[in-house]
């Protein structure tokens, strides 16, 4: 039975057709062959043998990396980092030298190098984008803040006649802030809060009366002290309010010190701070883009 056994193998060895020498070193796995090896017929023994592993394609003995078949060639990026670890393009560049020119612009318009005052004893807080005003009467504190963030109206592209001049194409642009009225007196419990707001349209109650430049959209009474709005506590819309009682707050406020002058004086104020903290952010923004 053994003797059998080894006439079958050796018949199946003599039909097996003979493959050639695989030189040393060539990986058995097909799965890590070339594809040309894979697909190709085997070269002849006399060919340069494949012996280099895959390891060594790629890194040397030392161990440090280089060029080869697993690691594919990459362009280096448009862009060269400095020391502040940012990244600085050619389109960087152009954009620090816009801004440049777009500061000196800006700063050639400014109409006010340092804020206007505010006439009627007012005193003036600023922190950052918001501003508050202070003045105290006979024993009341009045308080008026607003934030020039959003404060300027959207323009609206309009195709420019052919009879206006180049200067007057492009609207002065101007800060209509909301702004908070808060009056307290002698009891420092709660504090009577007008929110206020310039209209796009002007209008008065009469025909013949002065029109407001400025309106109330909200009376409520707030602790003293707190900063936040509760909406737990009563708010008085104005929007269904009767009109003299209306006429009656606008009155309170004008005998405090609040009314068109003091209206038309805050849109100075705060247009220039605007215009101020807008150039600022334009210098921050350069000085970001530069890395500096």
């Amino acid at each position: 039975m053994l003797l059998a056994r080894a006439l079958r193998s050796a018949a199946a060895a003599a039909l097996r057709p003979a493959l050639p020498h695989r030189p040393p070193g060539l990986l058995a796995s097909p799965l890590l062959r070339p594809a040309a090896l894979l697909c190709a017929p085997q070269p002849p023994a006399a060919a340069r043998p494949f012996t280099r592993s895959l390891w060594l394609l790629r890194a040397d003995s030392a161990g440090t990396q280089r060029p080869g078949l697993l690691r594919p060639q990459r362009a280096s990026p448009a862009g060269v980092s400095c020391g502040c670890g940012g990244l600085h393009t050619e389109g960087d560049k152009a954009f620090a030298e816009f801004l440049t020119d777009e500061i000196k612009e800006e700063k050639k318009i400014q109409k006010n190098k340092s804020l206007p005052k505010m006439s009627g004893g007012w005193e003036l807080e600023v922190r950052g984008t918001e501003a508050k005003l202070f003045r105290k009467i006979a024993g009341e504190r009045v308080t008026v803040t607003f934030n020039i963030n959003n404060s300027i109206p959207p323009t609206f592209d309009e195709e420019p006649q052919e009879e206006q001049k180049a200067d007057e194409q492009e609207p002065e642009l101007t800060s209509t802030p909301n702004f908070v009225v808060e009056v307290t007196k002698d009891d420092p419990k709660q504090t009577l809060v007008l929110d206020c707001h310039y209209p796009e349209d002007e209008i008065g109650h009469g025909e013949e009366e002065e029109s407001d430049i400025f309106a109330i959209r909200e009376v409520s009474f707030q602790p003293t002290g707190e900063s936040d709005w509760k909406d737990t506590n009563y708010t008085l819309n104005t929007d269904s309010l009767d009109w003299a009682l209306y006429d009656h707050l606008m009155d309170f406020l004008t005998d405090r010190g609040v009314d068109n002058t003091f209206a038309d004086e805050l849109i100075e104020l705060s247009t220039a701070l605007e215009h101020q903290e807008y150039i600022r952010f334009l210098e921050d923004l350069k000085s970001f883009v530069k890395c500096q």
